[in-house]
């Protein structure tokens, strides 16, 4: 008997996979990435002629409870209809029974890899984080937590577009129940309490408790403060053995210090997501417009509520906000007592 070689196999086992477009008006033109749940591809819409990022159930994931959590997933994007959220044009069943659903392709990087370049300010850096703001505020406001908010699932385009993705683990407010979520082959659990959803490094303590009753906007607000700690110190608030003994249930553990190898950090900056990263939910900011709030009053120049000033920094403050007409006030100011000392003299 001849032995088929690794290659072959995962060859064989990459053909299985392809979904089954053929009475569909879509063509598939290559894989995108992979998650837990589904695949995404690349596809044509040939009636529309346009290109769109088709997400399909894995074949390792396609039962019911699979095909329920995306159509789930689908539905909670196609309400959130904003700006700064990817938009879902189609959904339904392929040939071969696997739920599916076409969104917009997306273009660009995602924020990790644009924080980690170093090509933006950190001003830039904090107007993305508006832009993700916005769109979290939107969800809220619609009953949508978003619960696995990262620099990962940030997208920004080549024009200045920012857009939260991955909805997959939200929560709905008025859902009296959720479906499973599936994690794997053969691995389906409830989203009942003692089930964390989400990433360790980002989300609330009292979500990495897997108290789901207790997940609220609060917790996304807190992942926002997360998000605010790694573009200004590009990298998590946990580090990865931290992470991994938040996800085992230690969730009493507090972030690591908001530092930058770059320099000295703003201290209003500091102040803000350390506020917004409260253990305590009440703690934090009452919403995330609060916290985008106080974002753009550090951009502005002006006083930051999370942060009690000394009399120095505030000084500081006053002169970066009001520096060209403090300079042309004591430049005139110089040249006023000069024309005196000189016509005097005269």
């Amino acid at each position: 008997m001849r032995w088929l070689s690794d290659s072959t196999v995962a060859h064989l086992k990459h053909v299985a996979e392809w979904p089954d477009l053929v009475e569909t008006k879509y063509g598939v033109l290559g894989e995108i990435g992979r998650g837990g749940m589904g695949t995404i591809y690349l596809a044509e819409d040939r009636v529309l002629g346009r290109r769109v990022a088709l997400k399909v159930v894995s074949t390792g994931a396609s039962d019911p409870a699979a095909a329920a959590r995306m159509l789930r997933e689908a539905r909670v994007i196609a309400r959130l209809e904003h700006p700064g959220i990817v938009p879902v044009h189609d959904a339904g069943t392929l040939p071969d029974g696997r739920m599916f659903y076409a969104m917009k392709r997306v273009d660009g990087r995602r924020l990790d890899e644009v924080a980690l370049d170093g090509g933006a300010s950190l001003p830039d850096r904090l107007r993305v984080f508006q832009k993700v703001c916005e769109a979290v505020a939107f969800a809220h406001a619609h009953g949508v937590i978003h619960r696995d908010l990262k620099p990962e699932n940030v997208m920004v385009g080549p024009f200045g577009e920012v857009l939260v993705m991955d909805w997959g683990v939200a929560k709905v407010l008025e859902e009296a129940a959720e479906p499973p979520l599936t994690t794997g082959p053969g691995a389906a659990t409830g989203t009942s309490e003692g089930t964390v959803l989400g990433t360790p490094a980002y989300m609330a303590p009292e979500q990495a408790a897997g108290r789901a009753d207790r997940v609220g906007p609060a917790a996304d607000v807190y992942a926002l403060g997360a998000l605010l700690h790694f573009l200004l110190t590009r990298r998590p608030p946990f580090d990865d053995e931290a992470a991994g003994r938040r996800a085992r249930g230690e969730t009493s553990l507090s972030p690591g210090p908001v530092r930058s190898a770059e320099g000295p950090l703003p201290p209003s900056l500091v102040a803000i997501a350390g506020k917004a990263m409260e253990a305590e939910p009440a703690a934090r900011y009452s919403s995330v417009e609060e916290l985008a709030a106080d974002v753009a009053r550090h951009l502005d120049g002006s006083r930051v509520l999370a942060h009690r000033e000394t009399p120095g920094q505030k000084a500081a403050r006053i002169f970066a906000r009001y520096r060209t007409p403090i300079l042309l006030i004591a430049a005139y100011l110089v040249m006023r007592t000069l024309l005196f000392f000189f016509s005097r003299r005269g």
